[in-house]
């Protein structure tokens, strides 16, 4: 297959790994397109890291094929490793070097030469905000600031595929922020696999998610995509001004509604909180506001909200 001509930069066709009796990766299959930045998730155990070593060449594949923009793994190795960067969720670094020092290193074994090297340094000092850390010691530097200096090994020689796994892991919020606009950066120019446990990070930086649990895909699509299945429905909550016992009687006879829970939170006031369940995909919100407005009552709020990707999560995972 002519490289150029593929419009996938990854095809995963009907991968398995099996280490003995244990079934890591089961007959899974997905496809990203040049550009995208694709979320990975799945709990502990998953076949996550199975996945991404077996892409990286890292390990065989028991049965089916990988191809890095037309290119298989196993019969081109060395130039599929060449378009490929990968951040391990262990940060592979050298504290005792400085960064300027470990950078030529990675980019010496990636094969650059000077003026190439040098520029190419410089370069990745600028895209990942590392410019005044050149001559400190990796050792030395915040945590933030060595996930830095691991992007920044990891495209040093300038791959068209990026595997970042955990990239925030055990990064204060600033620092999140800073590596989530860092991935937004890179992903304009480069085809993404974000892999992380933090789901409102991959929500916010990925253009589509894949879950995957005991080695096979459960769920595959954007993060609206995805809340938009869950079995839980929608959920509206009111602030309203009304007797406990009516609301939760004339809300209950709204078509869609599945339950309604209502409580005082201003006895004084006489306003209640109330929570109410829809079994359908469908908005009833307007249903919902015209009952409040047939019945008299007082409304200060009518907020709608979908399942959070969290809650999607554990509902593919846990069974």
């Amino acid at each position: 297959m002519n490289p150029t001509t593929n419009s996938f930069m990854l095809e995963v066709k009907n991968l398995s790994k099996k280490f003995g009796e244990v079934h890591a990766v089961r007959n899974l299959s997905f496809q990203i397109r040049k550009g995208e930045v694709l979320g990975f998730l799945g709990p502990n155990g998953a076949g996550k890291t199975t996945t991404m070593r077996i892409i990286t060449c890292y390990i065989p594949a028991t049965s089916g094929v990988v191809h890095v923009d037309g290119m298989d793994t196993v019969n081109e190795s060395l130039r599929v490793r060449e378009r490929i960067g990968y951040l391990a969720e262990t940060n592979p670094l050298y504290g005792d070097m400085c960064v300027r020092e470990y950078l030529q290193f990675v980019g010496e074994i990636r094969g650059l030469k000077a003026p190439r090297l040098d520029s190419r340094i410089d370069e990745m000092f600028s895209v990942c905000g590392l410019t005044r850390m050149g001559n400190r010691q990796i050792g030395k530097l915040s945590k933030g600031f060595r996930q830095r200096v691991g992007l920044a090994q990891a495209m040093m020689h300038n791959p068209d595929l990026l595997l970042l796994d955990e990239p925030t892991a055990g990064l204060d919020p600033n620092q999140i922020i800073e590596i989530r606009q860092l991935i937004r950066k890179i992903g304009a120019e480069k085809t993404i696999i974000y892999c992380s446990h933090i789901l409102s990070e991959v929500s916010a930086t990925c253009s589509r998610i894949i879950i995957i649990n005991e080695g096979q895909i459960v769920a595959s699509g954007t993060a609206d995509e995805l809340t938009s299945r869950s079995t839980r429905g929608n959920r509206y909550i009111l602030r309203l001004k009304a007797d406990p016992g009516a609301v939760q009687g004339k809300l209950a006879a709204v078509s869609g509604v599945s339950s309604v829970t209502a409580h005082q939170v201003d006895r004084a006031g006489g306003w209640l909180a109330a929570e109410v369940l829809s079994g359908t995909q469908e908005d009833i919100g307007e249903a919902i506001f015209r009952c409040v407005v047939a019945n008299g009552w007082s409304l200060a709020e009518l907020r709608h909200e979908t399942a959070s990707l969290e809650e999607v999560f554990t509902q593919l995972t846990r069974g």
